[in-house]
């Protein structure tokens, strides 16, 4: 069973933390009454224990407890427990990401947005989706006078070397995923790319689990059960 909300972004303009996203979150997590969440992407370097606390205060607006990965001695056991997960591990159990956390979904980390700080074992991630996922995506500014490159020339960069499927999810844009259904929700809506085609146009309540399959060459983590 694979059951995952992936928010192209925590907070939008004008909104608090994850305020945007209310509705589909206590819909996703209806029945459950905690979550496990794992701070470690945290974002403008504040510590653990404040994302937590932030993160704590917008679930127990919805009736739901959190536990922060990082108070618990046993992570893993931790994991394996919990009733949902927020940013975390493991494709039995409701998982809800956001940016890094739904960057970390896909099959590899070669398309986040992060400057690379500290190099990782692996550039694999957990391949709950047979594709990778381009959080905050930007579509090019016709106006701008930035003559560096636009984010879907990264993209097509990154096809270069590798050939799963990339969605970049705009701001506000999320994904619902149910076992082998995959469903884009949200204010708006996002671009698929794959290589050697044009880019595909996702609006809104549209199914991208048929114009992403899994790939079989290079880049592919091959861990989804798709």
């Amino acid at each position: 069973m694979i059951d995952l909300l992936l928010l192209s972004t925590s907070t939008m303009h004008g909104g608090g933390f994850l305020e945007y996203a209310t509705v589909e979150a206590e819909s996703f997590l209806e029945g459950r009454s905690t979550v496990l969440f794992v701070p470690y992407a945290r974002p403008g370097g504040i510590s653990h224990e404040a994302y937590t606390g932030m993160t704590r205060e917008r679930f127990r607006k919805m009736g739901l407890g959190v536990e922060g990965v990082h108070e618990t001695d046993d992570p893993v056991g931790a994991v394996q427990d919990a009733q949902a997960v927020f940013v975390g591990g493991g494709n039995t159990m409701p998982y809800m990401g956001s940016s890094a956390g739904s960057n970390v979904a896909g099959l590899t980390i070669g398309t986040t947005n992060d400057m690379p700080i500290v190099q990782p074992p692996s550039f694999e991630a957990l391949g709950l989706i047979p594709f990778n996922i381009n959080p905050h995506y930007l579509d090019p500014d016709p106006d701008s006078t930035h003559m560096g490159e636009t984010r879907e020339t990264r993209i097509r960069e990154f096809h270069q070397f590798n050939d799963q499927p990339v969605l970049g999810l705009r701001e506000g844009a999320m994904l619902r995923v149910q076992d082998d259904r995959a469903v884009v929700q949200g204010r708006r809506g996002g671009r698929l790319f794959r290589p050697g085609v044009e880019a595909e146009e996702i609006a809104t309540d549209l199914d991208v689990s048929l114009t992403a399959p899994k790939p079989t060459g290079s880049g592919s983590a091959g861990r989804s059960s798709w």
